[in-house]
C-alpha cells in the first residue's frame, strides 16, 4: 500500500508499506478523503502542541470504510462508513495524525472506540468534513445559537466559514467579518448573504445596522489573531455570548477587557469537539446545510506534495482533500 510520510521537517515522501495487522481491539480501515488543515502544515514544520517525532502519517480530517474488525469490537462491520476522533487515548493524551500516525495512507488501524458510523449517503467529500466541522458545531453549541440570535462570525478560513453554516443552519441571522474578497466571495456562495470587511467603516457600520445599533448578539471569533479576539468584545452587544475557537499560542494585542463587565459578557474558549461527534454527524446528514463547497481542490495520494504546497501557499486555496482508493 501507499501512505503520505513526513519523514523529517519540510520533508514529504510517498512511501510503499505493508498494510497493517490489526488486534482485537482495532479497526482496519480503507482511507477514502482525507482533508488537509492547517496543523498539519505546523507538523510538517516541525510544531505542534504536543511532542511528536517524525517519521509521521499525517491525516486528521479523513473519512474511511471498514476493511476489517477486530475480535473484540461491537458495534462495527465491513463495509461501514465511518469518520474517527482526533483526541484520543486515555485521557485524550494522544492525537491522531500528529502524535500518532493518520489517515493519510490507503489502510490505516485504529481503536473501535475512535469511530463513528456515518450514512452511506454522505459523500467522501462531506465525510471528511465532519471533523472540522464538529468545531463548527461546537462553537454555535457553546454559544446557544438560535433563531432569535444576531450572530457575527469573525474570519472566514475553512473553520469560519464552516462555523457561519452552522450558526445559519440553526436559524439565527449571520454576518461574516473577513478581510480578504475572495472569502466573503466563497461565504456567499455558501449562502451566507451577509459579508463584511472588517477593514472597512461603512461595512462595519452596515454589519452592525443588522442588529439595530445593539451589537451583535452572539461573537464566534474563529481567527485566531489576538487583533481579532479583541475585537469580538466591541462587536458584542449587552449581555452577548463571545466564544472564541480561532486557536492563538503567545500573541497579544491591546483589548478593552472592561467591556466585559460593562457589557455583562459571557466569555467561553473552546478547544476542538469532544462528545459532539454524533450530534454533528445528525446535523449534517439532516441537509440543512451542506459544507462540500469549501473544498476548493481534490488531488490522488501520488500528489499530496502538491495537497500540502496549495495548503500553504493560501490564496484562492479554501480546503485541499486528497482522494485515495478511488
Amino acid at each position: 500500500m501507499k501512505a503520505t510520510v513526513f519523514t523529517q521537517k519540510d520533508v514529504i515522501a510517498v512511501q510503499s508499506r505493508d498494510v497493517p495487522t490489526i488486534g482485537p481491539d482495532e479497526v482496519l480501515v480503507k482511507s477514502r478523503m482525507v482533508g488537509v488543515c492547517h496543523s498539519d502544515i505546523e507538523l510538517l514544520e516541525g510544531r505542534y502542541i504536543l511532542p511528536f517525532s517524525y517519521p509521521i502519517v499525517p491525516g486528521h480530517e479523513w473519512a474511511g470504510e471498514v476493511f476489517e474488525v477486530g475480535s473484540d469490537v461491537a458495534g462495527l462491520s465491513q463495509g461501514d462508513h465511518v469518520v474517527g476522533e482526533c483526541v484520543v487515548g486515555p485521557g485524550g493524551k494522544d492525537h491522531f495524525g500528529f502524535t500518532i500516525s493518520g489517515a493519510m495512507s490507503e489502510y490505516f488501524v485504529v481503536k473501535g472506540e475512535w469511530l463513528h458510523k456515518v450514512p452511506s449517503s454522505m459523500s467522501w467529500t462531506q465525510a471528511a468534513l465532519v471533523e472540522p466541522f464538529s468545531v463548527a458545531y461546537n462553537a454555535t453549541f457553546t454559544g446557544r445559537v438560535d433563531p432569535a440570535d444576531r450572530v457575527c462570525v469573525i474570519g472566514g478560513g475553512p473553520i469560519g466559514l464552516m462555523t457561519a453554516l452552522a450558526a445559519k443552519g440553526r436559524g439565527a441571522t449571520v454576518a461574516l467579518y473577513e478581510p480578504q474578497a475572495f472569502r466573503r466571495e466563497k461565504a456567499q456562495e455558501l449562502g451566507i448573504v451577509h459579508t463584511f470587511d472588517p477593514s472597512s467603516a461603512a461595512d462595519l457600520a452596515t454589519g452592525l445596522a443588522l442588529t439595530d445599533g445593539d451589537n451583535f448578539d452572539v461573537v464566534l471569533e474563529t481567527a485566531g489573531r489576538p487583533a481579532a479576539m479583541a475585537t469580538a468584545l466591541e462587536l458584542a452587544g449587552h449581555s452577548a455570548r463571545v466564544v472564541y475557537v480561532g486557536i492563538d499560542v503567545g500573541g497579544s494585542a491591546s483589548a478593552q477587557l472592561g467591556l466585559i463587565q460593562a457589557k455583562s459578557l459571557e466569555v467561553r474558549g473552546i478547544i476542538g469537539s469532544m462528545g459532539l461527534w454524533p450530534q454533528t454527524i445528525r446535523f449534517l446528514s439532516s441537509g440543512i446545510v451542506d459544507p462540500t463547497g469549501i473544498v476548493s481542490h481534490h488531488v490522488g495520494l501520488d500528489e499530496a506534495s502538491e495537497a500540502f504546497g496549495l495548503a500553504k501557499a493560501g490564496g484562492t486555496t479554501t480546503k485541499v482533500h486528497v482522494e485515495l482508493n478511488a
